[in-house]
């Protein structure tokens, strides 16, 4: 037995075609007379599980039921093959074949029920079956074979009403021979409406299961039941969503997803490109423009910096290298990397012929500083071991940029400041570090007469920062930017025309308050003394004496804050006269208290008072010699 689903329609043709199960089917039809029509059943392909109940009425289609329905091979209790219809939640009925009286036309009628399947009331459309076939026998139209099923009254409904009441509507209620209903749909401003009703069977399907959704139109569902009397009012039918602006949405957010995933691509793509291009720019030329050239016809292949610059002080010059073999040097300098950054510029290492050497790159506003260093460093009998050695300067530049670089000594130790803080020092290393510092800055100070003499210099940035260790533990003074020299031929004090000033935190007492004098050379000599008292405190700090040691700090470090102003300065030195303080353990270290005496004297608040270099150079050697240390 195959099982069906099906609706009845209007078909004419199938009932001629012999491909067909031809079943007849009795109905009553609303149009041509109320006359009775015959139709045929159209099975469902092997398999399907699915067929369609056809009937034809008048030569109109139309739709009258839904059913359910199994076509049997087997004889049914007449001997006849046929149709059996099975209410939803009642009966079977079988319908057999008759011959309609006076057209020889056949048709079938219920005959009894064969099976079943359930509880529950049975449908219009079996009642309709039955109501039919029992109106033909009555009517005498044909003689109705053994077993067939009694005439049946319609069935009528109870439904609760809103809003689809009739006129003759008691208490919002109605009668239907087909389904009670609810429907809610949408009013202007988006406000559901529920209303319901009766539904009569003529045209149910189609309104039972439809619904209506759209941007323009207004939304509705209606939902149908046929279950019990006001069963409507168990019906919550909801309004469907709104499939277009949902998709439109969705429409939108993938749009704007794909578009930043492109223009994220395109700046992606575009950055890598230029850090491609970038860095094979800077492969093909260093940073600084500083690459290795073809050999000089004036500098002989072989020669190092060392021997160059020994010829040249024993040549009787004194002011360093040939012009023209410092821009030829300054040309084959290879930049390493960087290895400092101040306010003047950067210094990177660099390689000439294998040695290391360190080149100080100044920014361009610092012009005025780089043409004074290399002035200063020039100076007739300038080079001493314990300041930083000079080997050559240049300018480079084209219409878009200028480089302004000094090469120096390179030394691995670093600054001072540096070195104080990753390493202690005994009394040995202390006093090597002292007398080096004060040995370079004597050399500064002192004018040498002569042919060729050297002027007397005053460094005015003494700080740790500017002083640097070399391998053998031994200092050597550095950034000559805003040196001053006294010209004793005119008696004049030669200022560097810069904008530039010293370190806050190292200016003495007479800067502070503006009371120095400009004019007066041996002023700028005195401010660097007391420059150098700090430097000797920061120094005496990490000297371990007695296993104890301080950890470094920069002067007034617990007066001021880390960045102090000319105002907290001049509070604290001139206004206050305080000093840094001793540690007690100074007091217990016989190279401590002379060194804490020496400091004492270079930062008294009088100039005057203070000690020169050349004082403090004889007491720490006097020093050494009692300790039987050699420097």
């Amino acid at each position: 037995m195959r099982i069906g689903f099906g609706f009845l329609r209007a078909e004419p043709d199938l009932c001629s075609d012999p491909g067909l199960h031809r079943l007849g089917w009795v109905w009553r039809s609303g149009g041509c007379g109320g006359g009775w029509g015959m139709g045929g059943f159209k099975a469902a392909p092997v398999g399907s599980g699915r067929g369609v109940i056809s009937a034809s009425s008048c030569n109109a289609h139309r739709w009258i039921s839904r059913a359910f329905f199994h076509l049997t091979d087997t004889p049914g209790p007449a001997g006849l093959k046929g149709l059996q219809i099975v209410r939803p939640g009642g009966e079977a009925v079988r319908v057999r074949r008759r011959q309609r009286a006076g057209s020889g036309g056949v048709m079938y009628g219920a005959v009894g029920t064969l099976r079943q399947t359930g509880g529950g009331q049975a449908s219009v459309l079996d009642a309709m079956l039955l109501r039919n076939s029992g109106k033909m026998a009555t009517g005498g139209q044909g003689e109705e074979s053994k077993g067939s099923a009694p005439e049946m009254q319609p069935r009528w409904l109870w439904c609760h009403c809103y809003h689809h009441c009739p006129v003759d509507s008691v208490n919002h209620t109605c009668r239907t021979d087909g389904y009670c209903f609810t429907m809610v749909e949408e009013e202007e401003g988006g406000v559901p409406i529920l209303t319901s009703g009766c539904l009569g069977l003529v045209g149910f399907e189609f309104q039972c299961r439809r619904q209506n959704t759209g941007n323009s139109g207004q939304r509705r569902t209606l939902e149908c039941c046929t279950d019990q009397d006001f069963c409507n009012r168990d019906l919550h039918p909801t309004l469907p969503p709104l499939q277009t602006p949902s998709y439109v949405d969705g429409s939108l957010h993938h749009m704007a997803l794909f578009i930043s995933a492109s223009v994220c691509s395109v700046v992606l793509a575009l950055i890598i490109i230029f850090c491609y291009f970038r860095y094979k720019r800077q492969e093909s030329r260093p940073r600084y423009s500083v690459g290795l050239e073809q050999e000089h016809p004036c500098m002989p292949p072989g020669e190092s910096l060392k021997d160059l610059i020994e010829q040249s002080h024993s040549s009787g010059s004194g002011s360093g290298l040939p012009l023209l073999v410092q821009r030829t040097i300054a040309k084959q300098i290879q930049m390493v990397k960087q290895i400092g950054k101040g306010r003047y510029g950067e210094v990177w290492m660099g390689k000439w012929r294998g040695e290391r050497v360190a080149v100080k790159v100044f920014f361009t506003t610092e012009e005025a500083s780089w043409f004074r260093e290399t002035e200063i460093y020039q100076t007739v009998l300038m080079r001493h071991e314990n300041i930083l050695g000079f080997i050559a300067a240049d300018i480079k530049g084209t219409g878009s940029w200028t480089q302004l670089y000094l090469i120096t000594d390179h030394h691995e130790s670093g600054s001072l400041y540096d070195y104080l803080k990753s390493s202690t020092l005994d009394g040995r290393s202390l006093l090597r570090l002292a007398y080096s510092a004060v040995s370079g800055l004597c050399h500064l100070h002192t004018e040498i007469f002569g042919t060729q003499g050297k002027p007397a210099i005053a460094h005015r940035d003494l700080k740790s920062k500017n002083i640097l260790v070399k391998k053998n533990g031994s200092c050597c003074i550095a950034d000559l930017g805003l040196a001053v020299k006294f010209i004793s031929d005119t008696n004049e004090v030669d200022i560097p025309p810069n904008t530039r000033v010293g370190t806050k935190r190292y200016m003495p007492p007479e800067v502070l308050d503006e009371s120095l004098n400009r004019t007066h050379f041996q002023s700028y000599i005195m401010a660097d003394m007391y420059s150098f008292s700090l430097i000797l405190w920061e120094m005496a700090r990490r000297c371990v004496s007695g296993g104890i040691v301080e950890e470094y700090q920069l002067p007034y470090h617990e007066l001021v804050p880390t960045d102090p102003s000319y105002e907290d300065m001049r509070e604290v030195v001139c206004v206050r006269r305080l000093r840094p303080s001793f540690p007690n353990r100074w007091c217990s270290d016989e190279c401590l208290r002379l060194m804490g005496k020496l400091m004492s004297e270079c930062w008294a608040h009088s100039p005057a008072s203070r000690l020169t270099a050349l004082r403090v150079k004889k007491t720490l050697a006097k020093m050494s010699e009692s300790q039987d240390i050699k420097l």
